[in-house]
């Protein structure tokens, strides 16, 4: 593969991976190692790991996931000494706010699923501002930990500042990002960490992340859990009828019917089938 245009042959950008899902961590890895102009110098399971790789390595660039446990990626920023602290890109599945934050503050930021493409242009952008040593200086010290400010002034507990749950999510069709409303999201199905999300016209989405997480953005007083791997829009449901052993079954006004479980049909009965 040819380096950037722009970068003499022999630069390389030395980059590090922190992630604390493997899949992912490695998907990345994978791909960057298939760059000449890349060397990966280490990758990291979570957020403290990825605060003695970076301090250890010293690398160019660090990719860092925004959702990893007890330190997540905007923890990593903040932690790491203020010399040492390369360029960031955040990973992230939906995160709107810190997305916002982060091109108002000429930060980069991949969303996952990462596509290659994309990928390819955040190495290019790192080089970019490699080349020139007082952008490195200001977007090390200062924009990321501006964006890292900001992101957090944003969000507090998972619910928006101000009162309000989030009302968009980005989703990705190829290599563009799409703002879905939440307020078009008739029901989501987790298949692991993957969530498909349908719409009241039937259009569907995929995201990646846990079903739980993106519970905990969503006002619920709208959304109601009917099992552990689905969630639905209250007002999209127009009539259950009961199931066998305790269970029930909902219908949408889209037409889909889902399975509500055992432990989750008394908060059913207690939110909707109460006079």
């Amino acid at each position: 593969m040819t380096p950037p245009s722009f970068m003499p042959a022999a630069a390389t950008l030395r980059v590090i991976v922190a992630d604390d899902e493997r899949p992912a961590r490695s998907f990345l890895l994978s791909l960057l190692r298939s760059y000449d102009d890349v060397i990966v110098v280490g990758e990291a399971a979570s957020g403290d790991e990825a605060v003695q790789l970076i301090e250890r390595e010293r690398p160019d660039l660090a990719l860092l996931d925004l959702q990893m446990p007890e330190l997540d990626g905007l923890d990593v920023v903040r932690t790491v000494r203020r010399e040492l602290l390369p360029l960031v890109a955040f990973v992230t599945a939906y995160d709107e706010f810190a997305v916002q934050a982060f091109e108002l503050n000429a930060v980069d930021y991949l969303l996952k699923p990462v596509v290659p493409a994309r990928l390819r242009r955040t190495i290019d952008r790192a080089h970019a501002r490699l080349d020139n040593a007082e952008a490195k200086a200001a977007d090390a010290a200062a924009v990321v930990r501006a964006a890292a400010q900001a992101a957090e002034s944003k969000t507090t507990g998972g619910q928006a500042a101000g009162g309000g749950w989030l009302k968009r999510i980005p989703v990705r069709k190829q290599d563009d990002v799409h703002i879905l409303p939440v307020d078009r999201i008739a029901s989501i199905e987790a298949d692991g960490e993957t969530l498909h999300i349908t719409t009241h016209q039937l259009e569907k989405h995929t995201v990646h992340l846990p079903l739980r997480d993106l519970e905990a953005q969503l006002d619920p007083q709208r959304f109601l859990r009917l099992s552990r791997s689905t969630l639905v829009r209250t007002d999209a449901i127009t009539k259950v009828s009961p199931g066998s052993g305790g269970t029930f079954v909902v219908t949408l006004a889209n037409g889909q019917q889902l399975g509500v479980s055992r432990l989750r049909a008394r908060a059913l009965r207690e939110s909707l089938l109460k006079l």
